[in-house]
């Protein structure tokens, strides 16, 4: 009984270390609306954090657009030729950002100049804050919740719990 408990704990703890490197990074470009044409996506992305190692998520009807990885000068001029990289698969297509840098994206067939562009700054992941001296006041505010904040500690501690009550309960 206890070994299935274990391997249970084991599988579900891989999970939830999977979900934390996939789902936590991934970002929907353009969020309820998607890909498509009269978003602004300057003004979408500007309020969001990027870093190497999150992905995008485009949605759009790939029958009308595509997304193109650009250069800066192609991205201003919505230029479609000699682009970096052609995302376009489906019409629900990922793009893994792996360097710290810009990134520009444009629609080509013209949709560029209805809007279909966006430039995003990839930041390197930040460093984990360092301890508070044991001297300093503490805050009492509570802990900012942000896109990564599932741990695998985190995940650990709330697997075992959930294994050991569920082992005590089968076992009565």
């Amino acid at each position: 009984m206890i070994t299935e408990g274990v391997i249970l704990l084991v599988r579900v703890t891989m999970l939830l270390g999977m979900i934390k490197s996939v789902a936590s990074g991934l970002d929907k470009v353009g969020g309820k609306y998607g890909w498509t044409q009269n978003v602004n996506y300057t003004d979408w992305a500007v309020h969001r954090h990027f870093y190497v190692g999150d992905w995008l998520y485009f949605v759009f009807d790939k029958h009308l657009y595509s997304v193109l990885e650009v250069n800066q000068t192609n991205y201003e001029q919505c230029i479609d030729h000699d682009f970096i990289t052609n995302i376009t698969r489906g019409g629900r297509d990922v793009y893994q950002l792996t360097q710290a840098r810009p990134y520009y994206f444009i629609s080509s067939g013209g949709y560029c100049f209805h809007g279909m562009k966006l430039p995003i700054n990839v930041e390197q992941q930040p460093s984990p804050a360092s301890p508070a001296p044991s001297s300093a006041k503490i805050n009492a505010s509570p802990p900012q919740i942000g896109k990564h904040f599932i741990t695998p500690a985190v995940a650990f501690v709330v697997t075992l719990v959930w294994v050991l009550l569920f082992a005590r309960a089968r076992s009565s």
